[in-house]
């Protein structure tokens, strides 16, 4: 499995429900900060942009970055932290 970060930026109506199931449905995934969640899946970045885009409005901001096993992070709670540990480790395996 890939491992990708989403950070956006909704801006005006902000309908932060429907992102966050199109996100959920992924089945696969850390939400560590305010704007920041993480998936697990095998599309490539551009699909995961794609999927995530039908639920955005178009002056909203998205960017989908794969991760590749090396991250370092701060303040986060233990379970995003064991989870991130989990999927970053088996994305390099």
């Amino acid at each position: 499995m890939k491992v990708y970060q989403i950070n956006y930026d909704l801006r005006k109506q902000r309908d932060y429900a429907a992102l966050y199931e199109r996100i959920k449905a992924y089945g696969t995934w850390c939400h560590p900060l305010e704007s920041t969640w993480v998936i697990a899946s095998q599309q490539t970045a551009e699909q995961v942009r794609n999927n995530l885009v039908q639920v955005m409005d178009s002056d909203d901001g998205l960017f989908v970055t794969r991760l590749q096993g090396e991250a370092a992070w701060r303040g986060l709670d233990d379970s995003s932290s064991k989870w991130l540990q989990k999927q970053l480790n088996a994305a390099t395996a």
